[in-house]
């Protein structure tokens, strides 16, 4: 899976919206929904802020891991 399919199954698991998390890491929703369409990726910084507020690893949020833990 690759990084933008697996944003947006984290969010929907969660239910939140986009705006919600864009909000949650200090985004634009823009810029969160350039990650979740797959047109840009995160900066370091941006990836440990997603991860953490999905409660996931930085491995399994880019897709290296289906290991969801730390």
């Amino acid at each position: 899976m690759q990084f933008h399919e697996r944003l947006r199954e984290l969010r929907k698991e969660k239910k939140e919206t986009q705006v919600q998390v864009a909000a949650a890491i200090e985004i634009t929703e823009q810029h969160y929904q350039r990650l979740e369409r797959g047109v840009n990726l995160p900066s370091l910084e941006n990836a440990w802020k997603l991860a953490d507020h999905f409660g996931v690893s930085i491995d399994y949020l880019v897709g290296r891991s289906e290991k969801r833990e730390y």
